[in-house]
């Protein structure tokens, strides 16, 4: 096979990619718009038009030349027949192409075959008999160059001329069948039958050749396939998901569009999270493989599981939202939901692809989740934290912190100040406020670390976030320096009572009185009491509208009088506290930005944060998933039973997803900013997830995994179900997932609010 390492600057750019994909969207909405593409697929001589039509735009080449266009180029063209409901022969086509690309030889008759697929005489059907499917697809034997047996859920068939299908030794075979011994059988499937659907093949002494592969092509053949039909099913998905969108702002119910009831911006939010999951990681398997990087199919298992239900379960959700107008033949909806079903089920499905992924991680010894390439400067400062780390938070020092209850674990004074020598509080801070001004993967690469160390939480980040943005001079000259130094922490005094995620109906005021501003008011479940300093949201106009018009934003030193801390323990073995200020007098200069103006300061500040929050979270459940494997790989029962490599298979690929949204978020970050529903979105995904985590490991390990800290055989002294505890503090704090489900409903779909 031929090595194709290669460089991102000897493949197609990202212009180029979408110049295609801009491209063949034009040529299909005008040449074959979904609307009519039923009836008109039933059309063997419009179908064969359309065929000739797509080969004269050069797309039946596509994949022969991977410095003209790989993998990628091929999940975007199958993207935009999905879209379109084309049923044009292109995935033989495509799939062809790569192979003969990485062949070292073939035949002279292989490559006639090739040319003249090139100039559109020949259409490949593609058999989906892939290594290791575990499905009842067929089989297939080559002998002197005649083919026997029976493939089913054979693709494009009624339009072909030749039939693709891999042999049980490693051949691919390529039937003639146009030349005897072959019968074609259209199957009904989802109520698809004809020229649209699959069609089941018989071949008696069939005229073939075959192509010998190595066990490496044979193995990449069966994941080109599933990326392929992956990406079809989300091109069809995601048409009738822009379809719904749109509905929904035009369909009224009770006088309003349904575009602004909750539950339907709830649902369509949850869709566009599932999209952008199936998305990012199908374009990272198949970057990878463009590449040349050893992991990729690792990737594509991840992004097939995932994809597998996820697009399954969005089709049924466009057609909950549609309601009965989806059901009429003579809408697109019902010929996209076929699609999708029928690609995501074939090729082993995507319970193939989850035990793909489990015999990667709990059959090699000490297998944990692939570590990111975060660019030249994130590698090498990872390295430098693992370094550090190993010096400073190791040996006696970690264990006597380890052995503390969780509540006392938070914080530790004496490392913060060892890590404030470093200057990485504030490595993303500018270089003019002391900060290191490091990329956001270099972030990335810090916390990471951070995880794996198990180290304590350093910084105020929110309000340092906020100072920076709108502090004064002298503000920043007194505060930035000591949360460099991990001299200081800050908390957040938001929430009150009656006014949690709904911060502009807090009452909380602020009066000023001369020099100084006089604070009475209550805040709830202040996590950071102990600090040194109180970022507080307080009300200093009461009559201006609308009410968050009226919130300002201040420092509060911790020992001013006038202030009560009364504190809780939380059900995560944490602490939060109940605070009372009663005429708390601070000086003028302690307001952080104008009077009145804190709903900018606070959703500034939250906004730079969330970017990367999500990505927090989930490298926290990617530590903890490791040490997971370990912990299985310790009990064979554990290890080989089914169950549990089906769920260690999809917790695997779920994590992918989320680190995908991690990274998405960076590339945003580093290219000018995060659009505040791409945090959100990160964020969401990334506390459910840890959730999920928490949940499965307790299916998984069983009761010995809910044993608490001290408790006598707790395993892992009890990280796992402190973990799950946990957890739900991710999903509320910074904003609940349903306030922020409504933030990607509306900034990222334009709903109304």
């Amino acid at each position: 096979m031929k090595d194709f390492e290669m460089s991102i600057q000897q493949l197609p750019s990202h212009e180029e990619r979408q110049m295609m994909r801009d491209s063949v969207r034009g040529y299909l909405e005008t040449n074959w718009p979904a609307s009519k593409a039923l009836s008109r697929s039933e059309s063997a001589i419009e179908a064969q038009v359309l065929w000739q039509g797509l080969v004269n735009q050069g797309l039946a080449t596509l994949g022969h030349d991977p410095c003209e266009g790989g993998l990628r180029e091929i999940v975007i063209l199958m993207e935009e027949a999905g879209r379109a409901a084309c049923p044009a022969p292109l995935l033989g086509a495509s799939l062809f192409n790569l192979l003969m690309s990485r062949l070292d030889k073939y035949s002279d008759e292989a490559k006639h075959l090739q040319l003249n697929l090139h100039l559109g005489t020949v259409r490949l059907a593609l058999a989906p008999n892939v290594k290791n499917a575990e499905q009842d697809t067929g089989a297939l034997t080559f002998t002197h160059g005649k083919a026997q047996g029976l493939l089913r859920f054979v693709d494009s068939a009624p339009y072909a001329t030749h039939l693709l299908g891999m042999s049980d030794a490693n051949k691919l075979v390529v039937v003639d069948l146009l030349a005897g011994g072959v019968q074609i059988h259209p199957t009904r499937a989802m109520g698809l039958t004809g020229h649209a659907g699959w069609s089941e093949i018989h071949m008696h002494n069939a005229k073939a050749l075959a192509i010998e592969l190595t066990e490496e092509l044979t193995d990449h053949w069966s994941h080109w396939i599933r990326l392929a039909l992956l990406a079809r099913a989300y091109g069809a998905a995601n048409r009738t998901f822009e379809q719904v969108v749109s509905y929904t702002k035009e369909r009224k119910q009770f006088g309003l569009p349904i575009a602004k009831f909750q539950a339907i911006q709830h649902k369509l939010a949850n869709n566009l999270i599932a999209l952008h999951g199936c998305r990012l990681t199908l374009n990272h398997a198949t970057q990878a493989f463009d590449l040349g990087q050893h992991q990729w199919q690792y990737f594509s298992a991840a992004a097939f599981t995932y994809a597998g239900n996820a697009l399954r379960q969005i089709s049924l959700e466009n057609h909950h939202t549609l309601g009965a107008i989806g059901y009429a033949e003579e809408h697109e909806a019902p010929r996209h939901f076929r699609r999708v079903h029928l690609d995501m089920i074939v090729a082993g499905g995507s319970a193939g692809a989850r035990r793909e992924l489990a015999s990667h991680l709990l059959d090699e010894q000490n297998a944990t989740l692939p570590i990111y390439d975060l660019g030249e400067a994130g590698n090498l400062f990872r390295q430098e934290v693992a370094d550090w780390l190993a010096s400073h938070w190791s040996g006696d020092r970690k264990s006597s912190f380890d052995r503390l209850p969780f509540h006392d674990r938070e914080f530790d004074p004496s490392f913060a100040l060892d890590l404030g020598q470093t200057g990485w509080i504030g490595m993303g801070w500018p270089q003019k406020y002391g900060g290191q001004n490091r990329t956001v993967r270099e972030q990335l690469a810090f916390i990471e670390m951070m995880e794996r160390a198990e180290a304590p939480r350093v910084g105020a980040s929110v309000q340092a976030n906020a100072l920076m943005m709108h502090g004064t001079p002298e503000q920043q000259a007194t505060y930035l320096p000591e949360i460099l130094r991990g001299a200081a922490m800050h908390g957040m005094g938001y929430s009150e009572p009656d006014s949690g995620s709904d911060l502009a109906s807090l009452r909380t005021t602020a009066v000023l009185d001369g020099n100084h501003w006089i604070i009475n008011g209550q805040k709830i479940w202040t996590t950071t009491y102990w600090g040194k300093y109180m970022f507080l949201a307080a009300r200093t106009d009461k009559e201006i509208k609308p009410a968050h018009a009226g919130i300002s934003m201040f420092i509060v030193p911790m020992d001013t009088a006038g202030i009560t801390v009364k504190p809780a323990e939380t059900m995560y073995d944490g602490s939060f506290a109940n605070i009372f200020y009663d005429n708390v007098r601070i000086p003028i200069g302690n307001i952080v930005g104008n009077v009145n103006g804190g709903w900018k300061v606070l959703t500034d500040a939250l906004a730079n944060e969330r970017g990367i929050i999500g990505g927090g979270i989930v490298l926290k459940v990617a530590h903890a998933f490791n040490l997971l494997l370990s912990d299985i790989r310790a009990q064979t029962s554990l290890q080989k039973d089914p169950v549990v490599r089906q769920q260690i298979g999809q917790l695997a690929a779920e994590i992918e997803v989320g680190r995908q949204l991690m990274m998405h978020c960076a590339e945003l970050a580093e290219s000018g900013t995060t659009p505040p529903e791409m945090g959100a979105i990160s964020k969401v995904f990334s506390g459910e997830l840890m959730e999920r985590f928490g949940e499965t490991v307790l299916d998984i390990l069983g009761p010995v995994a809910a044993l608490s800290q001290f408790s006598h055989s707790a395993v892992r002294n009890g990280r796992y179900e402190q973990n799950l505890r946990h957890s739900l503090m991710w999903v509320i704090s910074i904003g609940t997932n349903e306030i922020q489900r409504s933030l990607i409903a509306q900034k990222g779909l334009g709903l109304p609010r």
